[in-house]
């Protein structure tokens, strides 16, 4: 891969990650700054070969990438890739933060997990009225877990669970079994759902993944399971999901949602037995400096003609 110029997508992400790289591990590159945010008037489009994607907000940055011909390479502060996962087709590799936000997500997994199952959402909402309000919750030992989803995240989420004394069952595209154990098929979901409690969803997004989580999914789910989705919100069919919300049946602790952001008056917003938190999953204190890391081995990777790390395949 011959590749000269590497843009990033603001001068603050491309110093810290130039301060890690020795000189002359850098030396064959030129390292400058594309987005939409900061557009450079120096920067000939013809120039840029490999583009480093904003972590928020990367949409507008994809929109601009038609106006480099010579793009080679698109890197992801993500692990997941689905708004760049057409450019493969068009020859352009795509490699991702594969690691970065595992440790986090898994975190978030459990803790909303906890939180909906223990009820405090319930207890905020009281101490906010000043209501001394005590119940009987379930607890997470004892209850019976899948994991759908056992990429690098799915594994550390399952690891997490360890300690609590669940039933864990984990799906993946394809029954199999691995260094855990046993992992199930999706095709096996109608066997598994209706002795299921709670199923937490990281599945990457595919067209075999998208609206996996819809009305047939839910309706086999027994009462009072709860859905936990840290993965994308188009995974679950958001219409068919606030229905069994509003009735009360389901619960739900949700990271990720479609639309995203959730506009004000959706109506998921107002359903019982709901939790939601505004996609914080990878999102830590943890993040800047695993990010940076893996980008300036991306760039000390491409200096010396090495592959990069983390490519997706086409």
């Amino acid at each position: 891969m011959s590749i000269t110029t590497i843009a990033f997508p603001d001068s603050e992400l491309r110093n810290r990650v130039v301060a890690q790289i020795p000189a002359h591990q850098r030396a064959g590159v030129d390292l400058v700054v594309f987005s939409a945010a900061e557009r450079s008037a120096k920067l000939s489009r013809d120039d840029v070969d490999v583009v480093v994607l904003p972590y928020l907000d990367s949409g507008p940055t994809i929109e601009m990438l038609d106006e480099l011909p010579n793009l080679r390479l698109v890197i992801t502060q993500t692990t997941g890739y689905d708004p760049v996962a057409h450019l493969p087709e068009r020859g352009i590799q795509v490699a991702t933060a594969s690691g970065v936000h595992t440790g986090g997500t898994a975190e978030l997994a459990l803790a909303l997990t906890l939180a909906s199952l223990r009820g405090i959402d319930d207890a905020v909402r009281s101490q906010v009225s000043r209501t001394w309000s005590h119940a009987r919750y379930r607890s997470l030992q004892d209850r019976r877990v899948m994991v759908i989803g056992v990429g690098e995240i799915g594994s550390a989420i399952a690891a997490r669970f360890d300690p609590f004394e669940v039933h864990l069952t984990r799906v993946a595209s394809k029954a199999r079994e691995d260094e855990r154990g046993q992992v199930h098929g999706i095709d096996e979901l109608p066997q598994l759902l209706p002795h299921t409690e709670v199923v937490v969803l990281i599945t990457p997004l595919n067209e075999g993944t998208h609206h996996l989580v819809d009305a047939e999914f839910l309706a086999q789910l027994p009462d009072n399971a709860l859905v936990v989705n840290v993965a994308r919100g188009k995974v679950v069919d958001t219409e068919a999901l606030v229905a069994e919300l509003s009735s009360g049946r389901l619960h739900a602790a949700l990271d990720v949602t479609d639309p995203e952001p959730l506009p004000p008056n959706h109506p998921l917003w107002g359903t019982p037995n709901t939790l939601i938190t505004a996609h914080l999953g990878g999102d830590t204190t943890a993040f800047e400096p695993r990010v940076e890391k893996i980008l300036a081995d991306q760039v000390r990777r491409i200096n010396d003609g090495q592959q990069p790390i983390n490519l997706v395949d086409a």
